[in-house]
């Protein structure tokens, strides 16, 4: 029998328990951040194998937050794709970063690892590996081409919580990860959230730096 997952209009569908959790967040007074929020990064850093997990208030800010923090310029590149939400490119717009296109897998619609490299450039700051669809990327050799060229991975993971690859959770393999928690997402934090997952020390202080708290 096939199962059918239930839809309420065009966002998430919310059971008693996230209900109960929901109304214990608003009675702490603030539910911007505090102990709730710092519980969340905890759990949502353990889940990923990752050191750091930093709350946003959604996952277009973490993009931009993460921009930030690899100090991207108009006199930058990055390596990503068309196949995305416009949310991954509005860093590089605000900024007025070059993006260079690779091409896509057509099994999978995720970036093609093949057609990075003849793109990488003197000017190459990073690149931007997508899920697509929650379907992680080929990251290996991802990971292998951007540390033989010295370039940090970013993984925008917007639809890709929980997702693993070869075993190893999707917000520990590139060097900073993405994720969205819009109420379209497979995961969903009443609306809106998002998340950036990192094992760097430095660019975790400054991220909560910027966050205000």
């Amino acid at each position: 029998m096939p199962y059918v997952v239930p839809e309420y209009g065009l966002g998430s569908l919310y059971g008693f328990e996230e209900m109960e959790a929901i109304a214990f967040a608003l009675q702490q007074g603030s539910y911007e951040g505090g102990r709730i929020l710092a519980e969340f990064e905890k759990e949502f850093a353990d889940f990923c194998g990752a050191k750091h997990a930093i709350g946003t208030v959604s996952g277009t800010m973490a993009l931009h937050l993460t921009a930030h923090i690899l100090d991207l310029t108009e006199r930058d590149e990055v390596i990503c794709t068309t196949q995305t939400f416009q949310a991954t490119m509005l860093p590089f717009v605000a900024r007025r970063v070059t993006v260079r296109f690779a091409d896509i897998e057509p099994d999978t619609l995720c970036i093609d690892a093949a057609t990075i490299e003849p793109l990488i450039t003197a000017k190459t700051k990073a690149i931007y590996a997508m899920h697509y669809g929650g379907l992680p990327c080929e990251m290996d050799p991802i990971i292998e081409i951007a540390r033989a060229h010295n370039l940090p991975v970013v993984e925008d993971a917007a639809h890709a919580a929980g997702a693993t690859y070869k075993g190893r959770r999707i917000g520990a393999i590139g060097d900073i990860t993405c994720f969205s928690f819009g109420s379209l997402k497979n995961m969903t934090t009443l609306g809106e959230g998002g998340m950036i997952t990192t094992n760097n020390d430095d660019w975790a202080a400054r991220l909560r730096a910027l966050r205000g708290r």
